[in-house]
């Protein structure tokens, strides 16, 4: 079960998170290493040679400070080179450049000013020899480094839970990254009383389970049933979860623990709270 030292490890994390945010360019590359340090891929292949659009070009091996996020020049010594590599190929005719597929976003591995230069010809694909990366998430053509903390941190509340192994078909996914903790705490207190009904110790992957198909779903259902899905159409599900539970426990002192069909039904109330906790979509 969380301990006072786990939360303060994890609430720490979150806190060089945020901090790695704010120092965050969105004109920024992707830096390969960081992706696969994060989403740790199971698996890579080679996929072929073929051509791939320059629009999910978004991620470099090792050239971040050279090149920007639109493959612009960072450094004039960029300059001689930049121009000997677009003297060489006057017809966009180059050599396939190297690449990562992690999703839809590609990560230059050998290339950066063939792409570059393309990009800059208005060209809308380069021919590349592609090696796959497969990961549980599936980053989107403009994946950022917010999207790829999200990413991370589902990627930990799947495994620190035991839902990976209990559910690995399933997918949580919130809009801000607090959620993932606190859904985190939220399992293991489960646990804590399951194991206490019980009798037994339970693995992790058995708490999981029991929490997604006794708490989880259930809870959806009357989120659905009782219209909260609709005050804020651009929360995820796992958002109006947290939503609903710290509700709960919000009338608590008054109420004991209500059901979920006692929750406040006014759009105007569901709206103002779901505000409160979503704060900014992703």
């Amino acid at each position: 079960m969380a301990t006072t030292f786990d939360r303060a490890r994890r609430h720490r994390a979150f806190g060089r998170l945020a901090r790695l945010l704010g120092e965050a360019s969105p004109q920024d590359l992707l830096p390969l290493d960081e992706a696969e340090r994060r989403l740790r891929p199971f698996e890579r292949r080679y996929a072929g040679l073929h051509p791939i659009p320059l629009t999910q070009v978004v991620g470099t091996d090792s050239r971040g400070a050279d090149f920007d996020r639109n493959f612009l020049p960072r450094r004039a010594e960029i300059g001689p080179r930049w121009r000997s590599v677009e003297d060489a190929f006057p017809e966009g005719n180059f050599p396939p450049i190297v690449a990562y597929r992690l999703g839809a976003a590609y990560f230059v591995v050998d290339g950066h000013h063939r792409v570059a230069i393309a990009r800059q010809r208005g060209m809308e694909t380069i021919d590349a020899e592609v090696t796959e990366l497969r990961a549980r998430w599936h980053l989107h053509a403009d994946a950022d480094l917010v999207e790829l903390i999200h990413a991370e941190q589902q990627r930990i509340f799947m495994v620190e839970s035991g839902l990976d192994r209990a559910r690995p078909t399933v997918c949580i996914d919130f809009s801000r990254l607090v959620g993932y903790i606190e859904l985190l705490e939220n399992v293991q207190i489960h646990g804590y009383h399951l194991m206490l009904e019980t009798q037994r110790v339970l693995t992790p992957a058995e708490i999981a389970a029991d929490w997604y198909d006794e708490i989880y779903l259930p809870a959806l259902a009357a989120i659905q049933r009782e219209g909260l899905d609709e005050a804020d159409p651009d929360a995820t599900d796992a958002d109006r979860f947290l939503w609903v539970y710290q509700r709960r426990r919000e009338l608590f002192p008054d109420h004991g623990c209500p059901p979920l069909e006692q929750l406040p039904s006014r759009p105007e109330r569901k709206r103002r709270g779901l505000g409160r906790l979503f704060g900014r979509a992703r």
